[in-house]
């Protein structure tokens, strides 16, 4: 007996035989939003185009994903889920506080273009909540008051999101544009820039991971150094060691 299939059902089993993939599942779709949204940006997401970029009918993706809403959660969620996050319960708030900062920044480098989703969704599912209620445990630890918590768990997201667009910035100088900058440097009235002109290749040398450091620990201790409205509460610090 012959089984009679309609156009579309012909179409998505031929794009499954030529492209190898296997059945439609959540995750899947999520992957290829996170793809796209790298590549395109995520304007470019709708769930046409997910479909399209899979292979199936767009009236598929519906039996795994409601809407375009709980799409993007997913994309926010599998990011924030991809690195685990580093919970030190034993260590010094300030080695909790740099491991986080690391971990978000290395989060942000490997999906640039879906980090902002992250933080816009952060309160919307519990991978989002878990690194956002540990820093914020950092922080109380510390000897901050709640308020003051929130704008130093801040003060690290914004550290860790500024020096990744300063590095993106500065690699693209280099790679389009070193040799000349150089060689403008050195036209320079010396009299004028003396200390551009000196350091002219120590500013052309980025070492992205050094920099990061330094400004990791500089931010570390400037928190330190701040005034505190409380004992800290899970820390055995004495308070003129905090």
């Amino acid at each position: 007996m012959r089984t009679h299939r309609s156009g579309g059902e012909r179409r998505v089993t031929e794009a499954l035989s030529t492209t190898g993939r296997g059945p439609l599942t959540r995750d899947r779709i999520i992957d290829a939003a996170v793809e796209l949204i790298e590549r395109d940006g995520e304007d470019a997401v709708s769930m046409r185009r997910i479909a399209t970029e899979l292979g199936y009918g767009v009236m598929s993706l519906y039996n795994h994903v409601p809407n375009k809403e709980a799409l993007l959660d997913g994309v926010a969620e599998q990011v924030m889920s991809r690195l685990t996050v580093p919970y030190l319960p034993d260590a010094d708030w300030r080695d909790q506080a740099r491991a986080l900062v690391r971990w978000f920044h290395a989060i942000s480098r490997r999906n640039p273009h879906c980090v902002n989703l992250v933080i816009e969704r952060q309160l919307r599912s519990a991978a989002g909540l878990h690194p956002l209620e540990l820093a914020l445990a950092t922080a109380r630890r510390a000897g901050f008051d709640g308020v003051t918590a929130v704008r130093v768990m801040r003060a690290f997201v914004s550290y860790a999101l500024g020096s990744l667009v300063n590095e993106a910035r500065l690699t693209h100088m280099r790679e389009n544009a070193g040799d000349d900058t150089l060689g403008y440097v050195s036209t320079l009235d010396p009299g004028q820039f003396p200390n551009t002109m000196e350091l002219a290749p120590a500013l052309m040398n980025h070492d992205h991971e050094a920099d990061f450091e330094f400004g990791l620990e500089l931010l570390i201790s400037a928190v330190a150094a701040l005034p505190r409205d409380s004992a800290p509460l899970r820390d055995g610090a004495a308070p003129d060691e905090r």
